[in-house]
């Protein structure tokens, strides 16, 4: 059951919420006010875009108070801010030996997890390690893992580079795979749904924006992924991550121990405009 329902008393029938169903849906009943049928019901992306519509907030849909959600008038952030935000992001590889506060770390993955999914699928699993002290468990298992591959010369054509990662970890104690970060993050989604890897690329795509909005430091991490995904089953056991699961990648995070204070200056985007004449 949806639980569409219209409050005709603020309602001003403006169709809004039937001209942007995705699912074409929704339709003025007879006596002008919006419905669903019971026959289509079972159409509906469960996307909300009736409720996030409405102008006077008459439209409730899973039983969801549109008073509960965030108003949109004046929140956005200012483009000049936000361009410096998305210009001055860096991958961070320092990080300070202290976790994040619990309130943030939550918040960081509620908002993350909004971001867009194919076929509005909403399937996206976000696997954490939520403490220093986890991950330094896990990273001891890791390199356990990789230091025995290396003595039985058992890793991978064209991954034999790990073997300077064990070594170094081995001999001074250096964590070039983890870089320290106090905490994990592995998205990864079911294989049936449309786009599971796409999926989980844009949402640590919006958890690494509002991370770095937020002081945390972040590093998109294709070493500790392809441990996880290809080299350590079993640490993805350990991990939990769901069989019927592909993992879309890995990052690490926490409070940074490094202060970059300007923008790196880019060559111009490549861009080809097509069907030109």
């Amino acid at each position: 059951m949806l639980d569409f329902e219209v409050n005709k008393e603020s309602c001003t029938r403006c169709s809004e919420c039937v001209a942007d169903c995705p699912a074409r849906i929704i339709a003025m009943a007879d006596d002008g006010y919006p419905f669903i049928a019971t026959e289509k019901e079972g159409n509906c992306y469960r996307c909300q875009h009736c409720l996030a519509i409405c102008p006077t907030g008459s439209i409730s849909i899973f039983r969801l108070d549109p008073a509960e959600s965030i108003s949109l008038t004046g929140g956005y952030p200012d483009p000049d801010k936000l361009e410096t935000l998305i210009k001055g992001r860096r991958s961070v590889r320092r990080y300070r030996s202290e976790n994040l506060d619990p309130k943030l770390f939550q918040h960081l993955l509620d908002v993350a997890w909004h971001a867009p999914t194919g076929v509005n699928s909403r399937q996206v699993c976000f696997t954490v390690l939520d403490s220093k002290e986890k991950m330094a468990q896990f990273r001891d298992e890791v390199m356990a893992g990789l230091g025995k591959m290396v003595k039985e010369s058992s890793l991978p054509a064209g991954m034999e580079y790990y073997t300077n990662f064990v070594k170094i970890w081995e001999k001074h104690h250096v964590d070039l795979l983890f870089r320290d970060a106090p905490h994990l993050l592995v998205a990864s989604a079911p294989k049936r749904v449309a786009s599971p890897v796409q999926d989980c690329l844009i949402a640590l795509s919006y958890f690494e924006l509002f991370a770095q909005a937020n002081g945390v430091g972040t590093v998109w991490n294709g070493l500790v992924y392809k441990v996880i995904s290809d080299l350590l089953p079993l640490s993805r056991q350990r991990l939990g991550i769901p069989d019927d699961h592909i993992i879309g990648y890995a990052m690490v995070f926490g409070k940074p121990d490094v202060h970059f204070v300007r923008t790196v200056q880019h060559t111009p985007a490549l861009i080809h405009r097509a069907l030109e004449e």
